[in-house]
């Protein structure tokens, strides 16, 4: 018996730091994102020229739509070139790009990844930019959306995040997913920036340096999540990510429960692959350095994603409450009213993080999927082998008949 209250007991300790922590760090950071960010005042005026660079899978279905309505910016039309980084087009959807204003880059690769493509298009387009900007190719930019990103780069940041918000919500799962994405920039991009840390990249939405971006991309090679291998960089080196809540780029949120496990399957992968990568060099760089920035991007690869936070802390609440109520177990030593406040701040977190337009029916309707979705991402856990040397390709709009 002594044996196993041991046992339970260094369990139990190991389930409260890692929980605990985890709960406690949403909350911090989504009470934070409550407060407005500092702004910095524009030093210059000068129109920046952008390269739209974006890169598409088979994206046949959006891609046309995506190309015209990059085109219709409030900004100098001779200060931005959009470029479709095409892989593996129909041969009509090549021909109507070819009618529009744009610059097509063809590419074909045996392994498809981001990274090549974005490279492979910078090294065709060379460097008559000063911007690079990356979307996806379901992305669609606000009109003012490149004026904003210049107005950053004319305060003197040189990596910027816009504001991604969904472009669709019809389907419960979809608006999940919504919800899902607000509440990561409201703690990873908005909290952040407020006490001082930067932005959380996102994969699209972004800007950057030209000549600085290019360099960078050189040395990335990443099958998934090139973002996440980008920013843990960026961060060691000291850079600083800005985050602009009001610069707007919609996406389209996943509408499928099979979807959104192959994404959320790959994004999982990618953590723990970059986890395991950096976890040495981020400790290395907080006591040697004090680099926070990077330090806090490291544990991020490890922090469970909120759906499974959430989950879990309900699971573990109301598991602790039926042992102290019913089973009394005495290798359990930790008091459910620990749990109780561990669940109190994690629902706390969600409630500041989620935008007050998402109260409403269509919301309350959507969350009776929120279990399945749960079950979805906890079940990728034991899927993860291999998902990151892959590329998953995430259909987006509707196919053509």
């Amino acid at each position: 018996m002594e044996v196993l209250k041991t046992i339970g007991f260094v369990l139990e300790s190991l389930l409260l730091l890692y929980f605990g922590f985890a709960a406690l760090y949403i909350f911090v950071f989504a009470f934070a994102g409550l407060f407005p960010a500092r702004k910095r005042n524009p030093k210059l005026d000068k129109p920046h020229r952008f390269a739209v660079l974006i890169p598409g899978y088979k994206e046949d279905n959006v891609i046309v739509e995506v190309a015209e309505h990059a085109l219709r910016q409030n900004y100098p039309r001779d200060s931005f070139e959009v470029v479709i980084i095409a892989d593996s087009f129909q041969a009509k959807t090549l021909n109507a790009l070819k009618e529009l204003p744009i610059r097509l880059v063809e590419v074909s690769f045996e392994k498809s990844t981001k990274s090549k493509a974005l490279n492979k298009a910078m090294e065709t387009i060379g460097d008559g930019y000063d911007i690079a900007l990356v979307l996806d190719a379901d992305n669609l930019m606000e009109r003012d959306f490149l004026t904003k990103m210049n107005r950053a780069f004319n305060s003197g940041f040189r990596i910027v995040q816009g504001h991604r918000i969904a472009k669709n919500q019809n389907t419960p799962m979809a608006i999940l997913d919504a919800i899902s994405e607000e509440i990561n920039n409201h703690i990873f991009r908005k909290g952040h920036r407020v006490l001082g840390l930067s932005s959380a990249l996102i994969g699209s939405g972004m800007a950057f340096d030209y000549t600085f971006f290019k360099e960078m991309m050189a040395n990335v090679n990443a099958v998934g999540g090139f973002d996440k291998e980008l920013e843990l960089k960026l961060l060691r080196d000291g850079n600083t990510i800005e985050y602009l809540n009001d610069a707007y780029v919609l996406d389209e949120k996943v509408q499928k429960s099979e979807v959104f496990a192959n994404q959320r399957k790959r994004w999982l992968s990618a953590q723990f692959v970059y986890f395991r990568r950096y976890v040495l060099s981020g400790l290395k760089e907080l006591f040697l350095r004090g680099n926070v920035d990077f330090a806090d991007k490291v544990y991020q690869m490890v922090s469970p994603p909120r759906v499974l936070l959430l989950g879990l802390v309900m699971g573990f609440t109301m598991l602790y409450t039926l042992v102290e109520s019913y089973l009394k177990l005495e290798w359990l030593q930790v008091s459910p009213t620990i749990w109780y406040g561990i669940a109190g701040i994690t629902v706390l977190a969600f409630l500041f993080a989620t935008p007050t337009k998402f109260y409403r029916v269509a919301t309350f309707k959507a969350m009776a999927t929120l279990p399945s979705a749960f079950f979805t991402m906890f079940l990728s856990l034991f899927k993860l082998k291999g998902a990151n040397k892959k590329f998953i390709h995430t259909q987006h709009g509707t196919p053509n008949s």
